[in-house]
Formats: C-alpha cells, structure tokens, sequence
C-alpha cells in the first residue's frame, strides 16, 4: 500500500462505518465495556471489520473509542489499557492485511478540562499520549479523534499525540449540532483552526448531524483552513422503530453530497452512527467515477488567524487593522497589580469585557507584576479572560513558565508576545509556541539593541522568521513588531519605524504589529501624536496594533482610516459607530457602579461570573438590610434569567453558563450562613439519572446544576441506573419530577423501559428526557411529559410543567 497521505492527495478514502451498533447487534451486552470485546471475542470484532473491508473501506477504525484511563476505569479495565489497545490494533492489521489503513480510534474521556471541570491539562493530555502510545507502538497508520464535544480537550489529545510522533496522520474531528456550534459553543472556523494548529492533519465533523450538516459545517472549516477535509455523517437522525433505535438514512441519501464534498475538498468519506456495510459499500461505487487528484494548498491570505472556544479572528492578510486590547497589564495600575498579589481576577473580567465592547478583536494579558508566582497567575488570567469574552488572546510575558501555563489553560490558538531576535530567546519561546499551535509576536531587536536603521531591523526579523521555520512555524504564523520609540527622545526613528513595516511586508511577506502608544510618551497632548502616528502606520500597512480601545481618538483614527484605505467595505464599521453622532465616536456603555442598586450589582455578577467579587456583594446587600430571599429571588436569579435569554440568541455558551452558575452557587453559600438552619424554599425535586447501560453523565450533571440554581431540589443517583433503582429512589424522595439522559442509540430503549416501569408501579410524577442522540419525536412516541435539547432548554421547560413562576 502506498504512503497514506499520498494515497490521500491521490483519490477520496473511504473510512469504515458504526462500530458500536455492529457489536451490539452480535453479542455485546448493555453495560459492558465494548472494548473488552478486544480480549473477550476478537472474532466479534474482526467480523465488523472484515464486513467493512468486503464493502470497500479503505480504512478501518480500532475499537478503542474509550480506551483511554477515564473510561476503561468505569469497567474496572484501567489496568488493562495497553492490552486492550495493542489487540485492537493487531485485530484490525489481521483483518486489513495490506487492503485498508488502520486508523486507532480515540474518543472523549467524558471529562471536561479545568476550569469548566475539574481535570488539569496535564492529566487530560496524560490520558491521551498513554492511548496514543499504545496505538503507535502496536502499529497503527494513523489516529483518529472522533466525536470530541470538548475543543479543549481535543487540543490535548492533538498534542499528546504529537508528542508520541511527530510524523503519525492524526485526524480531528468535533461534533457539532444544528446551529453550528459544539455543545459548548464552538464554531467550525474556531474548531479548524485550534486543530490545524495543535498538529492535526485533517480535521471534520462526525456524528451529530446528517450528511447534510456535516457538509454546512465543513464549508465553513474551508474558510480558514488549507488542511484535507473529513465527513462521518450519521445516517440521519435516530428514530425509534418498535423497542430498536434506528438511522433512516438509505445509502443513497449518503452519497448525495459527494460532488460537493469533493470539491470543498473533503478527501475521507465515511459514516457513524446508522450507518452500515450496505452504506459504504453505496459509498465506494459513487466515488468510482468521481475521484480527482487534490495536492493540499498554503493558507491563501497568508493571514495569521488565532481562535478561542467560541470565536476567531485575523490578522493581516488585508483584513481591517486588528485592534489588540493593552489594558490587562499591571504597569501604572495599582489597583491590578493588588489584585495580582491577591489572586484576584475583577480587573481582568472588567477590563476584558469593556476592551471588546469598545472594539478589541485580541486581548492581550500580562500578568508581570512583582513578588507573584506569575505561572499560576497567568492561568488564572487565561481562565477569567476566556470565560469573560469570546475574543482571542495574546499571552504577553518573557518567563517561559508563564507562558507555558497560559498555553495549557488556553481553548484556542493564541498569539506569544514575545520572542526577540537574541539566540536565548528563540531557543526557550518558538519551541512552546510549535508543540502548543500558537502563533508568535517577532521582536525586532536583539542583545545589541533596536537597530537605529529600518534594514537592521528586517534583518533581525528576517532571522525570527528563518528559525521559526526551522522549527515548523508557518509564515503565516509570524508578526512583526518593528517596535515604536518615543518621538520625544528620538525623533527620526519614527519615521524608521515607518519604513520597517513596509520593509517587512514587502521584503518577507509577514505581518506587523505596534505598540503605539509609546510613540507619544513624554509630551503634551498625548493622543493627537499617537492617533496621527496610528494612522500614517495603518497607511503603511500596519496589521494590527496593540493599543487601549476605550481611547477615543485612537478608536476615530482606526475607523477613519479602514475606511480610506479601503478595508472597511462600504464603510460599514464606520457608519454602525458613528451613525447617531455627528463626527463623536461611540463610547462603551460600561456600567456605573454608582447607578446601579445593589440587586443589579448582584444580578451583573451572576451575568458575569464574577465569582470573586459575589460574596462581598452579598454582603454588601446584608448590610443594607436585604434578606437573603430577596437577594436570591431579586439580585440572584435576575441575572441567571438573562444568562439563559442570551444563551438562547447564541450570545452566551455553555461555558459562560456554567460560570454564572458557579457564581450563584458561591453566593448562595455565603447566604445560607444567615439562614440558620432554614432551607430555602424548594421550587420541587427533581430526581435525574442516567439509564442503565450508559456511562455518560456529562450532560445530566450541568442540568443537575442549573436546576439547583434555579431553586429546585435535586437528587442525583448518578450513571448506570437500572430502573429498579429509579423507581425506588423516585418513591422515596417523593420527586415532582423524574429526569433521564442517555448519549449511546444503544440505550435509548432503556428509557422506554423505565417510563413503562414508572407508569406501570404507580408513580405518575412529570418525565423528561434527553441527551445527544435523543428528539422530541422520540420523547413522544414513549410518552415522557418533555424533552430538551440542552441544559437550559431543560430548566426552562421543567418551570413551565410544575407551574414555576419567577
């Protein structure tokens, strides 16, 4: 067999189809682990993928989808873990022989990386390289990530992997649901970009969606990436036919899209759930005549683009000067530097959400203050800034340690300020940034010093650019600081400046970046020399500019400017800002804590999550005489009200969620202090749980949060319940309500069970269902009282069957 990639530049492969569904229909029981199989019936095992490869799959998938730590210890085969890999690996080699590429499968652990959840970084990512290690030591071609929720978490798994083997095809896929974001918020664009980054050579979507999602969802990858594209479509969405779970899509509807697939540059077709051999075999027979040579392209705009959970954004390229906030940084600011000593975060959620109302496209964090333990410092900054705002960061530090801190607390891909043209530098800082998919800020000086002349500066940046490529940082990947010094000390090397930015576009293709503030330092009327000096910068084709986006002047003289040089389309910026003013720029409305009543300071903390800053609110609202019903019912739950109608319109994600959540929990702790005993008063209980058979609880556990947020009493008897327990526990607490979740198609049917069960002791209390595979046609075709798609669709709907009011 030739070369993988090169077979993958030569014709569209054809990857093998669902694995679980296979096993379960020939002998895998409910609740045991299907990896197991590996060592129990490997027969079972090499069946499935024997039947794939007689339907002409060009790759087959191991099955070690949760044979990482985190699962395997559900089943007590944490023990076993490389046995269980190296013998999927070797059943799949066996059954491939020289006809199929083996691919080593790796799914989620159903854990969440901190600060959404409680596993560090270095643990995910510990999880994974000890997978992956297995994998490649049995002999895998290549590995692939499947159904990650998490982007988080799937940059660990890149990176692990990249650690095991720099040259090993890594494929990266997330799952996405019908509005076009992950569960937590994610879009293509942000996901394809963070993936490409950390080291991934293909990157998709699987599972969630049908063929025609998937296809809405990879369009949107080729906007930013260069990189091959995979589908692994379901075969429609599930549907409950008598006590069996099927997928209606035929294998026709599969290969309906495969034209437009191809063109986009989709080069692996394959299927997940619901689908079969019947399936890729359709497959296999529309590509026949369908294939074409396809030879992977450069980033085309050569711009540089960063990422975070749940936004991107671009730097060059002839895009608008991007706008870097400055304001996270501890030098003159007294008030921040104390908060840094004390381990706070107020300041950098405040100045976070004001710099991007006001126009900041990256957030730059420092955290160099001194006296502090910087490395935990910048994760707690990383940490507040990414849950505060959906920009990308720029980590601004010269302790490598700090960096690296800020790296692993990262979601996306984020810009290094700085590494500089001194030996020592580029040895301790392109390393990080090539292992964790960051891009960089080049500094044009070294240890001689800024050159006086614009040449010597290009030649330092030339040599950044010449050992970042040694290393295998892309271009695209490289921004200059020609560096701007004060015009007051040394008035002709502004103009120098000036020259260096068109010198290094011109001369080495890489986009700049300034300081400019510095430029003014030391005179009076500071902003009519930084403003004028922005714009005769932008003119000169500056990219971005790190600078304080609150700062009128500097705010006019950028939108004036995109506008005549042509890089704000028809002015469009321009005219959403200045549009009911007359020559005034628009101020950020940020709000006063002067004018706000105590309520609404509470109520713009949970919105927030100001975790830090809740607790003295609420005391604040005691010492006014507020009681602590007030503060719930009126400050408290305001504010999670609003955190749930911007989730609803996409403003906010899950994870912005869960952190308003985790801020009325801090709150509501410091409350109960003056209850003495006293309960607040329960707006019903909730039994929730997990049916037997499934080990996925991700899902039930954020609802289980919120409804206790929202003053529900709630009793969650965990993951893997039968439905004896179920109606024991339902009897004993007298619930209002009976909550079950299911993730696996091989499960669903349990819930059907448990309602008949229900129905049939006696118990009439409200049900409600969901999880990923789980529809509202399904919920009524077994008769539960609702389904939701999502924890606040849960909430919401549950207030409305017991009658809640707010």
């Amino acid at each position: 067999m030739k070369p993988f990639r090169e077979a993958l530049q030569e014709r569209v492969l054809i990857l093998d189809g669902a694995m679980g569904t296979m096993l379960q229909e020939r002998g895998l029981q409910p609740g045991q682990s299907p990896e197991e199989l590996n060592l129990t019936m490997p027969e079972v095992v090499a069946s499935v993928h024997s039947d794939y490869i007689e339907a002409g799959a060009d790759i087959i998938i191991t099955n070690t989808f949760g044979g990482t730590r985190f699962k395997l210890a559900h089943y007590g085969l944490e023990d076993r873990l490389a046995e269980i890999n190296t013998r999927a690996v070797e059943i799949a080699r066996t059954a491939a022989g020289s006809r199929a590429y083996v691919g080593g499968s790796i799914g989620p652990t159903g854990q969440f990386v901190e600060p959404l959840g409680e596993v560090p970084f270095d643990q995910m990512r510990a999880a994974f390289r000890e997978q992956a290690e297995a994998l490649v030591a049995a002999g895998a071609d290549l590995i692939s990530l499947e159904t990650f929720l998490d982007i988080k978490e799937c940059r660990a798994a890149v990176i692990a992997i990249r650690e095991v083997s720099a040259t090993i095809p890594v494929i990266a896929m997330l799952t996405f649901d019908d509005n076009g974001r992950s569960v937590l918020g994610t879009p293509p664009e942000a996901a394809a970009i963070t993936l490409a980054a950390a080291g991934a050579d293909i990157v998709g979507s699987n599972c969630g969606l049908g063929v025609d999602g998937i296809y809405d969802i990879l369009c949107r990858m080729r906007r930013v990436t260069a990189l091959p594209l995979i589908s692994q479509a379901n075969a429609g969405l599930p549907q409950l036919v008598g006590d069996r779970t099927v997928f209606p899509g035929t294998p026709d509807e599969m290969v309906a899209y495969h034209d437009r697939m191809i063109k986009i540059g989709v080069r692996i077709i394959g299927g997940c759930c619901g689908t079969t051999p019947a399936h890729i075999r359709a497959m296999k027979e529309a590509l026949a005549s369908r294939q074409r040579v396809w030879l992977p392209g450069d980033q085309a705009s050569g711009a540089t683009l960063l990422s975070s959970r749940s936004g991107w954004a671009t730097i060059g390229g002839g895009t608008a000067t991007a706008i870097i906030g400055e304001r996270i940084n501890p030098t003159g600011k007294k008030l921040y530097s104390q908060e840094l000593q004390e381990g706070k975060v107020a300041y950098i959620r405040r100045e976070a959400l004001e710099q991007v109302q006001a126009g900041a496209a990256v957030l730059d964090v420092n955290v160099g203050a001194p006296g502090i333990d910087e490395p935990s410092a910048m994760q707690r900054a990383v940490f507040c800034a990414s849950g505060a705002v959906s920009v990308p960061l720029v980590l601004d530090s010269s302790s490598p340690a700090a960096l690296e801190a800020g790296l692993k607390a990262a979601d996306g891909k984020v810009l290094i300020n700085s590494v500089s043209g001194e030996a020592k530098s580029l040895k301790r800082v392109l390393p990080l940034a090539k292992k964790y998919g960051a891009a960089i800020i080049g500094l044009a000086l070294d240890k001689k010093g800024i050159p006086d002349t614009a040449e010597g500066r290009v030649a330092i940046a030339r040599r950044i650019r010449n050992a970042a490529r040694r290393i295998g940082i892309p271009d695209h990947d490289i921004i200059i600081d020609c560096l701007t010094l004060t015009v007051s000390a040394e008035q002709k090397r502004a103009a120098e400046t000036l020259r260096a930015i068109r010198m290094v576009k011109q001369k080495l293709g890489l986009s700049t970046v300034l300081g400019v503030s510095n430029i003014s330092f030391g005179l009076p009327q500071r902003p009519l020399i930084s403003s004028t000096f922005f714009a005769m910068a932008m003119e000169a084709g500056l990219d971005a500019a790190i600078i304080n986006p609150k700062d009128k002047p500097m705010m006019d003289a950028w939108r004036s400017a995109m506008v005549l040089l042509n890089r704000d389309q028809q002015a469009a910026a321009y005219i959403e800002a200045y549009r009911d003013q007359q020559a005034v720029a628009a101020r950020p409305a940020v709000l006063s804590e002067q004018q706000d009543t105590i309520l609404e300071r509470l109520s713009q903390a949970i919105i927030s999550g100001d975790s830090d800053g809740i607790v003295s609110l609420v005391e604040l609202a005691l010492a006014e005489g507020y009681a602590p019903l007030e503060i719930s019912n009126e400050g408290f739950l305001p504010g999670l009200e609003e955190v749930g109608r911007r989730f609803d319109r996409n403003i906010f994600f899950l994870p912005q969620v869960m952190q308003s959540a985790a801020t009325m929990q801090a709150g509501f702790t410091r409350l109960k202090v003056e209850m003495h005993g006293e309960k607040f008063k329960s707006r019903g209980k909730i039994l929730m749980a997990t049916v037997e058979g499934d080990i996925h609880d991700i899902g039930k556990n954020i609802v289980c949060t919120l409804l206790e947020n929202h003053g529900f009493e709630v009793f969650d008897i965990g993951k893997n319940v039968s439905a004896t327990t179920i109606i024991a526990k339902a009897k004993e607490y007298a619930v209002d309500a009976v909550g079950l979740s299911a993730l696996m198609t091989t499960t669903m049917s349990e819930m059907d069970n448990v309602l008949k069960r229900l129905r049939s002791s006696g118990i009439t209390t409200f049900t409600m269902v969901g999880g990923a595979v789980v529809t509202q046609e399904y919920a009524d075709r077994i008769g539960a009282d609702l389904y939701a798609k999502d924890a606040m669709e849960a909430v919401a709907k549950i207030k409305c069957l017991l009658n809640v009011s707010d």
